[in-house]
């Protein structure tokens, strides 16, 4: 396949098998991107997982700290009394059976759907239509909830969904290239946090394979896991004076026996 001049000024003096330091692959991406619009940033993960058995599957959400960079349209069914609650945290469309009917005449025009427990009956008449899409709400997900003000407000904010594919790797977008290096790296380290906490009981041993990012038009770059893992709190331990050392040590053993 023939690679187009853009691309390979964007491939020259990167070393596409190393294994980069977080901050660094982020800083190439910027520097090497060169369309016009605002490229996303995706994160990929490989699992160590086996995923034809269904308790080693993972999905769940992430609010994002600096948020995605794109428009989510959120659309809330609820009953009436809710409606002033979603509509004052931002959403986007509001109502109930009415929206359902126009879900029913494949009329999809929102990004996610959020609905009250009582309205999921009814909701489930058209779970063969939002299934496929991804779009049926569920209470895993936060979007089966009486809380709609939360919901609207965390799925406006930089909420995002994951899920493993039958390869084992789990997509996301973390961000646009417009972002500054330290907030594209906050949302990929908590992004990476919390894969590992998703980790099941039945999968033994290391979880994570490994991990990539790139940006929209731009080429993977391995990144170093043990740096996207958070600092544990550091231990800060108070010394005596020189001559005091000795009786200082005395007491310690004395409070070891």
């Amino acid at each position: 396949m023939k690679i187009s001049k853009n691309k390979k000024e964007m491939i020259e003096g990167l070393d596409l098998v190393k294994t980069y330091e977080p901050i660094d692959a982020i800083k190439l991406l910027k520097e090497k991107s060169y369309v016009k619009f605002d490229e996303t940033v995706d994160v990929s993960i490989k699992l160590n997982i086996d995923s034809n058995k269904t308790d080693q599957n993972i999905k769940g959400v992430i609010n994002l700290p600096k948020g995605t960079g794109k428009k989510i349209i959120v659309t809330v069914i609820a009953p009436q009394e809710k409606h002033e609650d979603a509509k004052t945290n931002g959403a986007d469309q509001v109502g109930g059976k009415d929206l359902i009917e126009g879900i029913s005449s494949n009329k999809i025009n929102f990004d996610i759907l959020i609905a009250t427990p009582d309205m999921m009956p009814e909701l489930g008449k058209v779970a063969k239509i939002l299934g496929p899409k991804g779009l049926m709400p569920n209470p895993k997900l936060g979007t089966v909830t009486n809380d709609i003000g939360k919901a609207v407000k965390d799925a406006k904010s930089g909420q995002v969904k994951f899920k493993n594919e039958k390869s084992g790797i789990v997509h996301a977008g973390i961000g646009k290239i417009s972002f500054n290096e330290d907030d594209i790296l906050l949302n990929l380290k908590t992004f990476y946090s919390s894969i590992v906490k998703s980790k099941p009981d039945a999968v033994k041993g290391s979880f994570i394979k490994k991990v990539t990012i790139a940006s929209t038009m731009g080429v993977g770059l391995t990144i170093n896991q043990a740096s996207l893992r958070w600092e544990s709190n550091k231990v800060i331990i108070w010394l005596p004076p020189v001559k005091d050392c000795r009786s200082f040590k005395l007491n310690i053993l004395h409070r070891l026996k």
